[in-house]
């Protein structure tokens, strides 16, 4: 999408009010008046009111995160990307649901005007005219025409059918107003008693109802990152669309049940007798014969608006999610020269028309979308409260509502009551938003689950501000032992370490056993401690320093890792090691429940000389979200030369190769300001070949090898090449994670020198 913010207010809030006005409250109207009778009026009120805590959150959480994609782009920000997902693939399906149910919608109204026209000219409507073939033509051609509109134009086409709704509303509206004013004020009294003829149960009932006639405000959120100044724009959009729908559609229901009641007559009794067609009867009431058909083209006009409304938000939220690769790379193609998402928006277009085709329940789906949106709601106030406690600062210019945390507690407790009233209320409703949701967990994990937990861990590397949004404190535990290597090592954790938000723990074992001087081990012990303190604080970092006494060193450091639920742990390795050491390595990484890096360098190593990277890779391995948030963020610091490197065998066919440049070349896309080099190579011995590439870099990242146990090994290849490479290595390990855990948050690594059989030429 062009990068270009071109939308000001009035097409923001024509965007806004092309959602509300969608002609679900003519329709639905009957139904709420059927369940608490005049006391309708009153239920759509506080659905009003519902709806404007509602628009207040959007307003600021929009407004601080001004990026197209909606609530989807909100539980990114604020939550984890598998959270994000599931928000992202419902409510694009509800607003696909949405669209079709507007686009049938004004295929059946703009049936019933045909007819209507055929009969005022005397002809008889042939029998093609009301069935399903034209009908389905009916609706699949504006669908074909505001998707071809949203491509060539983008956000801008539909304006004018906006506008012209909204006059033939206004109109409505003033007309019945001129014949409420002729009425008895004691005829005003007589329609709307009983007035609470529904009882309480009867008013929830109708808010439940009506309350997706209001839904559509916040499709403003959804194109924010075409929004020009959105810090000031999206809340004048958010609450003008909102505030000028209400102002129709409240003066509207009241002239409904009272001017639209003919002498005598009730809003219940109308309701009972025809609930879908209850406001065209009231027009008919004010307006005469001519009142019925002005509502139908005002449907007719509704439903086409908010149909392209919905196409334009459905389509934003799949390019967002394409770009984060929680949906097909291929939904990220855009127009050449236009800048919109061409992709998106055919994928949103070809969903919409296959699913008018094939639906059979339009309630149930239409329900489910209405249950979505009212989920989507309640979640949104809670990442809204969560967003403005877990930040740091104000954001300059943003928005802020008023009487936090109330608006979102409140605001966001009503939205989820009504979503469970819905859920009982019309069960399959649930049904279908479970079936869709399960389809799209077994899509995420078969098909985009690697690649889009990749994307995410270089975004949280590379804005360090997403930690912190998501609740995330990461501790660096950085065990020192040596003072010769503690600079370097130091050095290592601050460029890994956010400093802003991530915390750095040094800690200094001193073992107890019966051999040497424990004064002496101590005094060694401070020395590190110091050095490094010394070299943290002269780079502005301020970690905190742990000494502790242990007879078992490994044993103290899962400990510590532990008590102190530490995120990370990157060990230094010695350039000598036995059978013994490394058992006792591979039971560590094994058992401590963090991510860990092993590392070897030389001891004048220094990670900001490391510009030229090399990764090896030989598969999926089980480190590639750890290798990604480690990339980004040495891409964060300075621009660095990465290069993906994969060795086949000789005998290679070009079919396998062709293969493994697509896989190593998705590996390598990480979302990040450095795009590395793909690199392949025949050989039958792959160690060989990588150490003489290594030649020309300053540092190697390998993942440590999982054993078909579940075991992870250092492994022969990565054991050669650790200690043989001429340059700096690091091996990485994954924590190890139940399917459902949230993504691990790691946005730094720790450095662990060892103490144990340290010689002067011990890396650390």
């Amino acid at each position: 999408m062009s990068d270009k913010r071109t939308i000001g207010v009035p097409g923001a809030t024509l965007v806004g009010i092309g959602g509300i006005l969608g002609g679900g409250l003519l329709i639905l109207a009957g139904t709420a008046f059927n369940a608490a009778g005049p006391a309708a009026i009153l239920a759509f009120a506080l659905n009003g009111l519902v709806a404007w805590l509602t628009a207040m959150t959007f307003a600021e959480i929009s407004s601080v995160f001004p990026e197209s994609g909606g609530a989807y782009t909100f539980a990114k920000k604020v939550l984890n990307v598998r959270a994000a997902f599931a928000v992202g693939w419902v409510t694009w399906f509800a607003y696909i649901v949405a669209a079709v149910l507007y686009a049938l919608s004004a295929a059946s109204f703009t049936v019933i005007l045909l007819k209507g026209v055929l009969s005022g000219l005397d002809l008889e409507a042939p029998a093609w005219v009301g069935g399903r073939n034209l009908l389905l033509l009916l609706a699949t051609a504006p669908t074909i025409y505001y998707a071809v509109g949203l491509v060539r134009h983008g956000p801008g086409g539909g304006k004018w059918v906006t506008i012209g709704k909204l006059v033939l509303f206004v109109l409505l509206v003033g007309a019945g107003t001129v014949a409420l004013v002729r009425q008895p004020l004691s005829d005003i009294g007589d329609e709307l008693t009983p007035f609470f003829s529904g009882g309480v149960s009867g008013i929830a009932m109708a808010m439940g109802v009506t309350f997706i006639s209001l839904q559509g405000f916040e499709m403003v959120s959804a194109i924010a990152g075409e929004i020009k100044d959105p810090k000031k724009t999206i809340p004048r959009a958010i609450f003008l669309s909102l505030a000028i729908s209400f102002a129709v559609y409240m003066p509207l229901f009241f002239l409904v049940a009272t001017s639209g009641v003919d002498d005598g007559g009730h809003i219940m009794q109308i309701a009972e007798a025809t609930p879908d067609t209850v406001v065209a009867v009231a027009a008919t009431e004010y307006l005469g014969a001519a009142g019925y058909w002005v509502i139908v083209i005002a449907i007719i006009l509704a439903t086409l608006s908010a149909l392209q409304a919905n196409l334009l938000t459905a389509s934003r939220i799949a390019f967002a999610m394409a770009q984060d690769h929680t949906l097909p790379s291929v939904m990220e193609r855009t127009h050449p020269t236009r800048g919109t998402p061409i992709m998106a928006i055919y994928a949103t277009t070809l969903a919409t028309v296959a699913i008018v085709f094939m639906i059979s329940d339009l309630a149930a789906a239409g329900a489910a979308a209405g249950l979505i949106f009212l989920f989507a709601f309640a979640l949104t106030h809670l990442m809204a409260y969560l967003a403005r406690k877990r930040q740091t600062r104000t954001i300059e210019g943003a928005y802020q509502t008023r009487w936090f945390p109330v608006i979102p507690i409140v605001g966001g407790g009503a939205c989820a009551a009504l979503g469970v009233f819905q859920a009982i209320v019309v069960p399959d409703a649930g049904g279908v938003l479970v079936i869709w949701l399960g389809l799209g967990v077994l899509l995420y994990f078969a098909l985009f689950k690697g690649r889009a937990e990749i994307a995410d861990a270089s975004a949280e590397a590379l804005d360090p501000q997403l930690s912190m949004l998501r609740g995330k404190s990461p501790l660096v535990l950085l065990p020192i032992a040596n003072p010769k290597t503690a600079r370097s090592m130091v050095e290592i954790a601050n460029a890994l370490a956010p400093s802003e938000f991530a915390r750095v723990l040094l800690l200094a074992i001193v073992m107890r056993d019966k051999s040497g001087d424990p004064l002496a081990r101590l005094s060694d012990a401070q020395d590190a401690v110091r050095e490094a303190l010394t070299a943290s604080y002269a780079e502005g970092h301020a970690p905190e320093a742990l000494l502790t006494a242990a007879a078992d060193f490994w044993q103290e450091i899962r400990r510590i890792a532990d008590e102190h639920r530490c995120e990370s742990l990157l060990l230094g390795l010695p350039r000598v090691t036995d059978a013994a050491f490394e058992k006792a390595l591979e039971s560590l990484i094994n058992d401590v429940d963090c991510d860990v890096a092993l590392m070897r360098a030389p001891e004048d190593w220094r990670i900001g000389n490391a510009k030229r990277v090399l990764v090896p890779v030989a598969g999926k391995g089980d480190a590639t979200e750890l290798r990604a948030r480690l990339l980004a963020t040495l891409c964060r610091e300075m621009p660095r030369e990465l290069t993906f490197l994969t060795v086949l065998p000789t005998n290679a066919d070009d079919e396998l190769l062709a293969d493994t440049v697509r896989t190593v070349s998705r590996m390598a896309d990480m979302n990040i300001p450095t795009k590395p080099t793909v690199e392949v190579i025949r050989s039958d011995d792959p160690p060989a070949t990588i150490l003489a590439e290594a030649a020309r870099f300053d540092l190697v990242i390998l993942g440590v090898r999982q054993a078909r146990t579940g075991k992870k090994q250092l492994g022969t290849i990565n054991r050669r090449i650790v200690f043989d490479a001429p340059c700096a290595v690091m091996m990485l390990s994954r924590r190890a994670q139940n399917l459902m855990n949230l993504p691990i948050s790691m946005p730094n690594l720790n450095v662990i020198p060892w103490p144990m059989r340290r010689t002067d030429d011990d890396a650390g």
